[in-house]
């Protein structure tokens, strides 16, 4: 183990004060701005349950802590708490604050024995000591990506970080500040693949000036290369690679002798009110009041005013129309003439439309007969010449046509076919006469 880590386990161990009884409250003294890691261990809780319902057998029963300042539903705004399951151990950690020094803070843990809903309760007396050489003036902040918060707090591993940043520092003196989870930042869970884990933020702090390694970050070069989201290139990486995967793009560095704190000075007066007389308090007897006024302002005068504007647009709108008369009295006749012509050639033509029946081409003709529905055999063979047969039939024995014999020269007649057609039902006979008197 590393001389860092051996440090840090000594200090758990000055800071722990456990006493020999169990329904005993326990004590502890951290110091303020140093890391503080207490561990509720399962095995020291067993002894407030029953055993085991088998004989012989070992207990492991599902247990759970609940932690709240006394008197309080939660905890103070320093101090966390993780238990990732019931068969795993619950810490407490944070960084006291110095506001907080002089002032013991009780802290109740009750367990439950989610076997036999069974619960025990013990006080944990935190008493925060002040610290001669707080604040550290020089803090880093690393953010680790392949830790989970509660195996950053584990002391082995926390100690050998501080040996692996010590050894690349060189400080007289490096302490721990605060541990905070990837999760309490606005990380997202990661996903259950690979043993991905969701990071932790480790703030040491130490007395003297940065090292170079540390400062390689605010290179132009690798600053650059964090906006493009690549990994910079940093000397000292090496020392930690081994063991911890550092994301030196989220790296921080505070330099507490260089921050400028502005202070606005607080004019106090003596603490005595003005003589202002005698407090008068309202009457208790309210006095009716009339709402009359207000209703008339709310409702009946908007009421009036729309009552009246729809009077003016019925008028408008109904009385004040021209009409059909207006407008031809202010239309030449030539173009009412021709208006008229146009309506009735309109309506002539339409009603002549509906009317009339054409015989359908034999091109439209269904394949089968529509009666006995057998197939209608072609009218071309393979041996006849196509090229000279016209577009469309003739059609023949088609309802509605008249074949009509006319005169030629020596007495000869031919027979002339005209369509007959029906005006409201009746046949129009009109062209037959016409061809027979010729």
């Amino acid at each position: 183990m590393s001389p860092a880590a051996f440090s840090y386990s000594t200090l758990l161990l000055t800071v722990y004060t456990i006493l020999s009884k169990v329904h005993s409250d326990r004590n502890v003294y951290p110091s303020s701005g140093v890391l503080f890691v207490h561990v509720l261990e399962r095995e020291y809780y067993k002894g407030e349950f029953p055993p085991y319902p088998k004989p012989g057998e070992l207990s492991n029963d599902p247990i759970t802590f609940n932690t709240n300042l006394m008197g309080y539903p939660d905890r103070p705004g320093w101090l966390r708490y993780i238990q990732r399951t019931p068969y795993s151990d619950g810490v407490l950690y944070g960084s006291p604050t110095i506001e907080s020094v002089g002032k013991p803070t009780v802290i109740e843990i009750t367990a439950y024995n989610r076997r036999t809903f069974e619960t025990a309760r013990h006080n944990l007396i935190i008493n925060i000591m002040s610290a001669e050489d707080f604040p550290l003036p020089y803090q880093a902040e690393f953010f680790i990506k392949n830790m989970n918060v509660e195996e950053m707090l584990a002391s082995e591993v926390l100690g050998d970080f501080l040996g692996a940043v010590k050894n690349v520092w060189q400080p007289e003196r490096l302490n721990a500040i605060n541990i905070t989870s990837a999760l309490d930042r606005g990380g997202r869970v990661p996903l259950p693949i690979n043993n991905m884990k969701e990071g932790v933020y480790v703030m040491v702090g130490a007395d003297s000036p940065f090292s170079s390694c540390l400062r390689e970050v605010e290179n132009p070069q690798n600053q650059l290369r964090c906006s493009q989201e690549m990994e910079p290139a940093i000397s000292c990486d090496k020392k930690f690679r081994a063991q911890f995967h550092i994301d030196w793009c989220k790296i921080s560095l505070v330099d507490k002798t260089k921050v400028v704190y502005i202070t606005q000075e607080v004019v106090r007066g003596d603490g005595i009110l003005p003589d202002v007389g005698e407090y008068s308090p309202p009457s208790d007897m309210l006095k009716s009041r009339n709402y009359y006024s207000d209703f008339l302002l709310t409702l009946a005068v908007p009421s009036a005013v729309a009552l009246v504007l729809f009077a003016i647009l019925a008028y408008i709108m109904c009385c004040r129309r021209e009409g059909m008369e207006k407008r031809n009295m202010q239309t030449p006749d030539i173009q009412l003439v021709h208006h008229s012509a146009i309506q009735k050639s309109t309506k002539e033509l339409r009603d002549m439309s509906k009317n009339r029946e054409i015989a359908w081409p034999l091109s439209t003709l269904p394949v089968f007969h529509p009666v006995t529905g057998e197939m209608v055999p072609t009218m071309q063979t393979d041996t006849y010449d196509n090229t000279n047969m016209p577009l469309m039939q003739t059609q023949q024995s088609m309802p509605h046509q008249t074949q009509i014999p006319q005169q030629q020269n020596a007495g000869e007649f031919r027979m002339t076919t005209f369509q007959r057609f029906e005006v409201n039902g009746i046949p129009e006979e009109r062209k037959l006469t016409e061809a027979m008197n010729l």
